[in-house]
């Protein structure tokens, strides 16, 4: 999964520890996603979604790989 937090930040001109604190997470956590080193809860997903006013699948790009 990738995302565009860091596009979205830069867009709404936060940090990563405004973003952090408006969603009640550490900066750290922020960075991780951004590094996609991190998948986010559905209700952190959420929180940070409507931060940026947008759906989770806006802000979160699911790959999809039907592969088994």
């Amino acid at each position: 999964m990738n995302n565009r937090i860091k596009e979205l930040r830069a867009r709404f001109d936060l940090t990563q520890d405004e973003l952090a604190k408006k969603v009640n997470v550490r900066r750290e956590t922020i960075v991780f996603l951004e590094k996609n080193k991190y998948n986010p809860s559905l209700k952190l997903a959420y929180d940070i979604a409507r931060v940026f006013d947008m759906t989770i699948e806006e802000v979160f790009l699911f790959n999809e790989d039907h592969s088994d």
